[in-house]
């Protein structure tokens, strides 16, 4: 059998054959596997436990329905649907969570990680597990082996490409990888939020001048994606206890990198959590407080409206000084908790750098005679816009038995 057929939860079922079925039986895609899509969002919503393989998979698919819905050629569509299958491919453990501090330590973010692994540049499989179980065969082999050129896949995934619109179907305003996410993310929190009209959004796509557009009957649908997309990020990805879960992580791993865990983007889950075990006290700590749903809970919070201009620029300042450890070992001191115990969280730069596209409006419209900005045609443009993606400026959680006086104080030791 040249085939196979997989029965997905969203989009029914999907046959792959070619190199598709051969790329999705890489270590590399099977690595997937063992990473939620939504980091720890089932701490919240029980039924997130989805893999980065699920979305990888359908993210192929819908490039494959919007290939065929503009009517490309096949060898134009096989790439993309290869460029859909790998975009997430340079995943760390718990997808997004890591990501910031990952790209601090590395110098990249997954996105650049994943054109390396694409191009054959960056081997993110231990080399004595390739050698194990005899995985020698690479991505870029592969993709070479029916005609796919490595880096041309690998600049579709960033949205980079000669031909704008093939990129543009991976990476742009509206794309096959957040149909798929919004789509599927919804199903699995079991929220209305992420539901998209998808039929009517890929029969309204069209290319015009090299790039694609929607035709001006499918603005409503443009209008209920970009919705979906804020609607979710504010009340599922950057829900106020998930967030604290997967700060709760990222401190963990940063203390236990300090004492010698080296990478970390190239584990799975499973391998991470067990290196944290290992590593002992506080690492340890947060693990099973994770295991256990035994959170730190919100102390403090200010909403970004909320904040004067000196305290945006002090939390700035913070920000890019590298002080809200500082800050929070102060806290820490005065209200005699252990060092780890209060989290300051300030999720600008993290958004931006997990999801560059949350706030794009760039999509071109076509009404029969010219291609206009989305603007001209929706009056929600504007407001989508300036949407944010979370309800506060600044957070500050602590170990429960400190909650209360933590409360007291942040304000005074933040912006006094």
């Amino acid at each position: 059998m040249d085939y196979k057929i997989i029965r997905d939860a969203v989009h029914g079922n999907i046959k792959i054959r070619g190199v598709l079925l051969e790329l999705i039986g890489t270590p590399e895609m099977q690595r997937l596997n063992s990473i939620h899509q939504l980091g720890f969002a089932y701490l919240v919503y029980p039924g997130a436990h989805h893999s980065r393989i699920e979305h990888s998979l359908g993210t192929s698919h819908v490039a494959g329905l919007i290939a065929d819905n503009l009517g490309i050629d096949e060898n134009e569509k096989r790439l993309v649907m290869s460029a859909g299958l790998l975009h997430d491919v340079g995943h760390g453990p718990y997808s997004h969570t890591l990501e910031y501090l990952m790209s601090n330590k590395l110098k990249k973010d997954h996105m650049e990680i994943t054109k390396e692994i694409i191009t054959g540049e960056y081997d993110i499989i231990d080399k004595k597990e390739r050698k194990a179980i005899d995985m020698h065969t690479t991505i870029p082999e592969i993709l070479e082996k029916y005609g796919l050129k490595p880096d041309e896949t690998a600049e579709l995934v960033s949205g980079k490409r000669k031909k704008n619109y093939l990129a543009q179907i991976i990476h742009g305003a509206v794309d096959a990888d957040q149909i798929d996410f919004l789509l599927r993310d919804a199903h699995y929190t079991g929220v209305a939020y992420g539901v998209i009209d998808m039929e009517r959004l890929l029969q309204t796509m069209e290319i015009r001048n090299n790039n694609l557009v929607v035709d001006k009957k499918g603005v409503g649908a443009v209008e209920g994606m970009l919705v979906a997309r804020g609607l979710m990020y504010s009340s599922v990805y950057f829900h106020k206890t998930v967030r604290i879960a997967e700060m709760m992580v990222v401190r963990a791993v940063g203390k236990a990198m300090e004492k010698g865990l080296d990478n970390v983007s190239g584990m799975t889950e499973p391998e991470l959590i067990s290196a944290l075990l290992k590593t002992g006290g506080f690492p340890r700590e947060m693990v099973l407080r994770l295991k256990y749903r035994k959170l730190f809970k919100k102390a403090f919070s200010k909403g970004i409206d909320e904040l004067s201009r000196d305290e945006t620029e002090k939390l700035l300042c913070l920000e890019k000084n590298g002080k809200k450890e500082e800050k929070e070992k102060e806290i820490c001191n005065l209200v005699g908790a252990p060092e780890g115990y209060v989290i300051i969280d300030t999720p600008g730069k993290e958004i931006l750098l997990s999801e560059p596209r949350l706030n794009s409006i760039d999509i071109k419209i076509f009404d029969g005679e010219k291609i206009a900005p989305f603007s001209k045609y929706s009056s929600l443009a504007k407001a989508i816009g300036k949407r944010k993606a979370a309800e506060w400026g600044v957070m500050v959680s602590a170990h429960p038995d400190y909650v209360e006086k933590v409360s007291k104080m942040a304000d005074d030791i933040l912006f006094g």
